[in-house]
């Protein structure tokens, strides 16, 4: 967690050092390092500690995550308005966004250290080693399971259609159903905001009642919706559909992290939460490349409606592979 913290906190700076391209694909290549190592582990962290409780625990976790998503964007925003104002932002003003992240960074890693003094450090090269040992029996136990192999790579479809959506939703709002920008706007933020307020509600309820029928439920509301916003143009049937489409993803994203920490042994949580999250963003990278392959070739209609039916084919699989106790 500490190690995560460190590039959280001192990443953010390197910014100032980009000229080109090339050295913002790797800064960038970098940072996303602080999520592929915080992310498990503090999942992980979670889950161990939730007990009984990991959909509702874990649904809080994701939800508080998305909150500082959705708060950097418009401060970051704001941030570079108030130095320029309505001009074109230069990459010496974007300067002034990154050091606050930065300082964010810095501070969280204060927070972490003050809360993490007392916890156990790892001693002799035997415990490392005897851990390394661990980690790769983890990763075999996870892949070799069937079921949190079809149930990550079930919620990867699913955040698939999620970052297809973030990417193509603002660009259909605009140049297709001729919405004006901040409708736009609305329409993402309507999906983000229903998904925040279902999560912890969601996740809760697969604790108490069971964690397949939420995941299935979620992943057919997920399909439909999605499918269906090509289908129209108004502003206000947009914004139910995405609003559909936010309580869908509550619905599987709260129980598929508590399902897989269900399915595996407690001492490999953390390779269950790092196979998971590796899937999962994989499928959330791999959703605007693949839908801007196919919005190229064909048009909105087809691909989101392949990506929709593509999506509802894994239900099946899913309820008939993966069983719960």
């Amino acid at each position: 967690m500490l190690i995560g913290l460190l590039f959280f906190a001192f990443m953010p700076f390197t910014y100032l050092l980009v000229k080109d391209y090339n050295l913002l694909i790797i800064i960038r290549f970098l940072h996303g390092l602080a999520t592929a190592i915080y992310g498990p582990v503090s999942m992980a962290v979670i889950a161990d500690m939730a007990g009984t409780k990991k959909g509702e625990m874990l649904s809080w976790f994701s939800s508080v995550t998305i909150i500082g998503n959705l708060l950097g964007a418009p401060l970051g925003g704001l941030i570079l308005h108030s130095s320029v104002g309505a001009a074109a932002p230069s990459i010496a003003e974007f300067h002034h966004a990154y050091l606050a992240s930065g300082v964010a960074g810095v501070l969280s890693l204060g927070l972490a250290l003050s809360i993490l003094r007392g916890d156990k450090k790892t001693g002799s090269g035997i415990r490392i080693r005897a851990a390394s040992l661990k980690f790769i029996s983890g990763i075999k136990e996870v892949l070799s399971d069937k079921r949190v192999a079809i149930t990550a790579a079930m919620e990867g479809l699913q955040n698939m259609t999620m970052g297809a959506l973030e990417a193509f939703l603002p660009i259909y709002a605009v140049t297709v159903a001729g919405l004006n920008e901040f409708q736009a706007g609305i329409l993402w933020g309507v999906q983000v905001v229903t998904t925040i307020l279902s999560k912890p509600v969601m996740g809760k309820t697969s604790d108490r009642y069971g964690r397949k029928a939420l995941i299935t439920t979620g992943l057919v509301v997920c399909a439909l919706s999605f499918g269906l916003i090509p289908v129209f143009k108004e502003f206000y049937s947009l914004m139910i559909i995405s609003a559909a489409f936010g309580f869908g993803e509550a619905l599987a994203t709260s129980s598929g992290a508590a399902f897989v920490a269900d399915l595996c042994k407690e001492k490999h949580f953390g390779t269950a939460m790092g196979t998971f999250g590796t899937i999962f963003d994989i499928g959330h990278a791999s959703g605007p490349i693949l839908a801007g392959f196919l919005i190229v070739r064909y048009d909105y209609l087809y691909s989101f409606g392949a990506m929709a039916v593509t999506l509802l084919l894994v239900a099946p699989v899913f309820i008939l592979m993966v069983k719960e106790k």
